[in-house]
């Protein structure tokens, strides 16, 4: 049988993000599901973890990968990442939906090809959230 290895990996740091919405384990959950959901992937498992004194961490085990974020509520900042493998999921769409719950004021993304044998890195231009939403 013959399958590809073709995979596409977005990551994205966010910076200016509320101090509380990333400081909510519970509710950062609910949105990486949400943002699984939106880009057509299969949810497998969750973990989710709060740290004291802030600070959370998701995972969202996909069929197809993976979609995590680490949080540093007091620096406003958050990393996003999503793996899919094959060509139906794509892993924009849930990082997409995650910034536009997040809303930051900066987005800094990478977009990698992966499995074709080396490593496609794109690079786009640093957004502003007023970008991202149009």
């Amino acid at each position: 049988m013959e399958y590809s290895t073709f995979g596409r990996h977005v990551a994205v740091d966010t910076w200016g993000v509320d101090f509380d919405m990333l400081n909510n384990a519970e509710v950062l959950q609910a949105h990486m599901v949400d943002a699984a959901e939106a880009c057509g992937a299969t949810v497998m498992s969750v973990q989710a973890k709060q740290f004291e004194p802030q600070g959370a961490t998701v995972l969202v085990l996909l069929s197809e990968s993976h979609l995590s974020i680490h949080t540093y509520p007091e620096r406003g900042f958050a990393a996003i990442d999503c793996y899919t493998c094959g060509e139906t999921v794509d892993p924009q769409l849930a990082i997409d939906y995650l910034v536009s719950v997040l809303k930051p004021e900066k987005t800094y993304a990478k977009k990698l090809v992966r499995g074709l044998g080396e490593l496609q890195v794109e690079t786009p231009e640093i957004k502003s959230i007023e970008l991202i939403n149009q």
